[in-house]
């Protein structure tokens, strides 16, 4: 039973990360924009006004801001690597050992 329960959680947990790296990867796809419409006077010249990028945050502050407002797919990736953690431990493939010993020690006076 306990092979079963961790085959479940493996699959649940892979399912997760994978979708969140969907998640990430649409994100990183550009935007579909309209056709352009077509002009009534043909001869009227239209000036095409280059974008500009906006300059990239610094990585410290991407960073920190992904660990304060995960975005969903950060989300998915963190419960499916969880997951995972705990079908190992239910494989057993990680194990804990919590052990304690008591000794008499002299009194001495």
């Amino acid at each position: 039973m306990r092979d079963w329960i961790a085959v479940i959680i493996t699959v649940l947990g892979v399912l997760l990360v994978l979708a969140g790296a969907t998640l990430i990867l649409l994100r990183a796809l550009p935007a579909r924009q309209p056709a352009p419409v077509a002009a009534a006077d043909p001869d009227a010249v239209t000036e095409v006004v280059p974008e500009v990028a906006p300059e990239p945050a610094p990585i410290t502050a991407r960073l920190s801001g992904a660990w304060k407002a995960p975005t969903p797919a950060d989300r998915l990736i963190f419960w499916g690597i969880v997951l995972l953690v705990l079908a190992a431990i239910a494989a057993g493939a990680i194990t804990f050992n919590l052990g304690a010993a008591g000794g008499a020690t002299p009194v001495t006076r």
